[in-house]
């Protein structure tokens, strides 16, 4: 983590922006949704940050973004279906279109845990702090996940082998 002498608010931004939205990527498998899921994570800190920036700012950061995150999609589930086709948005070519298509039909929760133990690299202990649960929540959770994402992907296989 960079973080200026003083612990300042900025230079926290500064050198942890990259990450951050790295992160809110894989919670949201969309780089406009991780943009406004950074910036509001970031809002949501600012208010309180010489408090924050006393303990472990980032597991804290990434914490707000778990829980926005959790909260977006939970009111999405409940908007109605409009047959208004929405704008076409920059997809990334570099990425794995199918694993992507994949872990954004997992559950918020084991999507999270994905992010934070695949992406971030995080142990299943760390996990469980920022997520607020047992680190045997984080292993069925992931275990859950994995198996989710192996009949996803093995499904779009086609019988000759190869993918769609």
């Amino acid at each position: 983590m960079t973080r200026g002498p003083d612990g300042s608010f900025d230079e926290f931004v500064r050198g942890r922006l990259p990450q951050l939205l790295a992160f809110a990527r894989a919670l949201t498998g969309s780089e406009h949704a991780a943009a406004d899921l950074v910036q509001d994570a970031l809002e949501r800190c600012l208010p309180r940050w010489s408090k924050i920036a006393t303990g472990n700012p980032d597991a804290y950061v990434r914490r707000v973004m778990v829980n926005r995150n959790i909260s977006v999609w939970r009111l999405r589930r409940r908007e109605s279906l409009t047959d208004v086709t929405p704008e076409v948005g920059y997809v990334d070519q570099s990425t794995d279109l199918d694993l992507w298509r994949a872990i954004s039909r997992l559950p918020a929760r084991q999507r999270a845990v994905v992010a934070l133990r695949y992406y971030e690299d995080l142990s299943e202990a760390e996990i469980a702090r920022v997520l607020g649960c047992s680190t045997g929540t984080v292993k069925s959770q992931a275990s859950r996940a994995l198996g989710k994402l192996h009949n996803l992907l093995t499904q779009e296989e086609t019988p000759s082998g190869g993918r769609r």
